[in-house]
């Protein structure tokens, strides 16, 4: 990590993906526990954060209209389990195995989730698996390579930005999916603990951040509705009185 600095986001994945071999270790019985355990992540200077900018209505219809179909698993995978970038390639065929939730253990907090799928995101399991057929094996990863070892993020990253650029869709980025999956909980009424026991985020800040984003699209709408009904009550009244007026001349 120190001899990457210079590069935080691959620097911070070293560790993920150390806890990802450790899991398959642990579950070869291996090893017990995991060395990356507790390794406090670097910070991203300042000066290098982009803001991640949510996908929009029109980018995701855009998407699920025109999207290859790896990419358009990746983007329902991230978008329905609301989990971070790093852990969508930990979810396996095991975690799938009800056919109706998601399970994971997230990579940076540890906690465990059951995830109902959306609409969406089932109907893309449903068709990978179906297209897996007999090469479909419990532990083998949901983005997987041909090999049937995990993606790594970098490629998952790699598939995702080519596809956006593809669609004119680069400043919608692979983090931003998640944020999407935060504001459709809030759209649908959730409050922020709602929200949280899905995502798994442990303080309310970023659930706040953007699912006020999200709720504030909605007051706005209904406040837009409520402007409309009033200026046609008013044009109304205008009318009446015009037509009341010329009445009276009479």
């Amino acid at each position: 990590m120190d001899a990457n600095a210079h590069r935080v986001r691959f620097a911070n994945y070293i560790p993920v993906a150390i806890t990802l071999l450790a899991k398959l270790a642990e579950r070869k019985g291996w090893l017990k526990g995991n060395p990356a355990s507790g390794i406090e992540l670097l910070k991203v200077p300042e000066d290098r954060k982009k803001p991640h900018i949510p996908w929009t209505d029109a980018a995701v219809e855009t998407w699920r209209r025109e999207a290859f179909d790896l990419p358009m698993l990746i983007f329902e995978l991230g978008v329905g389990s609301v989990q971070r970038p790093g852990d969508l390639n930990a979810f396996t065929w095991r975690q799938y195995e009800d056919g109706q939730n998601l399970k994971i253990t997230q990579g940076k907090t540890g906690v465990e989730l059951l995830l109902p799928c959306t609409p969406s995101l089932k109907a893309q399991l449903d068709r990978q698996k179906a297209e897996l057929g007999e090469n479909l094996e419990p532990d083998r990863p949901i983005l997987a390579n041909d090999d049937g070892t995990p993606m790594s993020y970098f490629k998952i990253a790699r598939i995702m930005r080519a596809e956006r650029e593809r669609l004119g869709l680069l400043e919608h980025d692979l983090h931003a999916m998640r944020y999407r999956g935060v504001m459709e909980l809030a759209w649908a009424g959730c409050d922020d603990d709602e929200i949280m026991s899905f995502s798994g985020h442990k303080t309310k800040k970023m659930v706040i951040k953007y699912a006020g984003f999200a709720r504030q699209i909605m007051r706005a709408g209904t406040a837009a509705e409520k402007r409309k009904l009033w200026e046609q009550l008013l044009n109304e009244t205008r009318t009446n009185r015009e037509i009341d007026t010329k009445g009276d001349t009479k």
